[in-house]
């Protein structure tokens, strides 16, 4: 069929044009872009893509070239397309692969800091640590603590300051 009255017939929505393109090209344009990709079923999903694509757009559709020539050309923006999707999804996967590896080694070091700063709270004298846990852990207000343990508030104020001022010393050289 001549090329002119075979993109006529596509224009005008012929069927029978349609079946004459994909029978006279398909197999040549799966080869070619097989040869770009190494994959023979994405190779024949893409030339599928583009002669639907092509179809659909057939009424609007202008060639300047030979009509291999703008199917050829047509596939292969077809592939580029699909490699430029496929290395969003690919940067999107590493992302989030780097995210959860983040929050991981977050979570790690975090955990990491509490165990140390859970032995430094060990160290502190009894009287003192369990006003800080009181305090801090137990989220308890400082007249609360002196009614509990039978002390004075002054005495609570004191215990903490000294336990912080422990922790504080402590933890910049142990948690480092």
């Amino acid at each position: 069929m001549n090329e002119g009255v075979l993109i006529e017939k596509l224009r005008k929505g012929k069927p029978t044009a349609y079946k004459y393109l994909f029978s006279e090209y398909y197999q040549w344009l799966c080869n070619y872009i097989y040869n770009l990709s190494g994959n023979r079923s994405l190779s024949e999903d893409i030339v599928q893509e583009a002669l639907i694509s092509f179809w659909e757009k057939r009424e609007r559709i202008i060639i300047t070239t030979s009509l291999k020539s703008y199917l050829f050309k047509t596939c292969h923006n077809q592939f580029l397309q699909h490699l430029r999707t496929q290395k969003i999804k690919f940067d999107e996967l590493d992302k989030i692969k780097w995210e959860a590896l983040t929050e991981a080694a977050v979570e790690e070091e975090t955990e990491f800091k509490l165990a140390k700063l859970n032995i430094l709270i060990d160290q502190l004298p009894p009287r003192c640590k369990e006003i800080f846990i009181q305090s801090k852990l137990e989220k308890k207000k400082y007249k609360e603590i002196a009614l509990d343990l039978g002390i004075s508030v002054k005495t609570v104020e004191n215990q903490m300051s000294k336990a912080l001022h422990f922790l504080k010393t402590n933890a910049t050289l142990f948690l480092l």
